[in-house]
């Protein structure tokens, strides 16, 4: 497994090891030797399956509000997205700050996401499956989020009209999110 960090602290972008031969391939997803040899200790309590059928779908940003934030394994079982993650922790160097990464079923990439990171991807094949693991259990009611194109963060997303859903129409701004940031 090789494991890279990102720009931000905590965050890694994770390259399993494929075998693959005729019959298709094995990987490991998940080992936590090899994460705690990185400094990731985080006790997987919740698995989540997201299916996205159309193309252009864009979930998020999306966080948990403590003391229900989480951290989260991500991957793509079948097609392809653009993952983004924005640092919500005030203290951090690179608060305010987003990255981009391609995440599909050929790279096999994985990304984990500490805790005090909105998280988000755009969808882009249709018929998209995205897995991931949570250190943390849903709570509806420290449920939080942040328009996915709001201006301030300027983020670079591949598509103008995407279908979101009411929920994530309805998001706060960041200056708004700025009022009241429980990271």
């Amino acid at each position: 497994m090789d494991i890279q960090k990102t720009k931000f602290d905590g965050a890694f972008l994770i390259r399993p090891k494929v075998f693959n031969d005729q019959r298709g391939f094995f990987l490991e997803s998940y080992s936590k030797k090899e994460f705690l040899a990185v400094g990731i200790d985080a006790t997987f309590v919740q698995d989540n399956h997201s299916f996205s059928m159309e193309k252009g779908v864009l979930r998020g940003l999306h966080f948990q509000h403590p003391p229900f934030a989480q951290a989260k394994l991500v991957r793509v079982i079948k097609g392809r997205v653009l993952d983004i993650i924005v640092d919500l922790r005030k203290n951090s160097k690179t608060f305010g700050r987003w990255e981009s990464f391609e995440l599909s079923e050929k790279n096999f990439k994985m990304l984990f996401i500490p805790r005090g990171m909105a998280h988000s991807f755009c969808v882009l094949e249709e018929n998209t499956h995205f897995v991931y693991k949570a250190d943390n259990y849903y709570d509806a009611k420290s449920d939080g989020g942040i328009f996915w194109n709001d201006p301030d963060l300027n983020i670079s997303w591949p598509i103008e009209n995407p279908l979101i859903s009411e929920k994530d129409q309805k998001q706060q701004s960041w200056r708004e999110f700025l009022k009241n940031n429980p990271f």
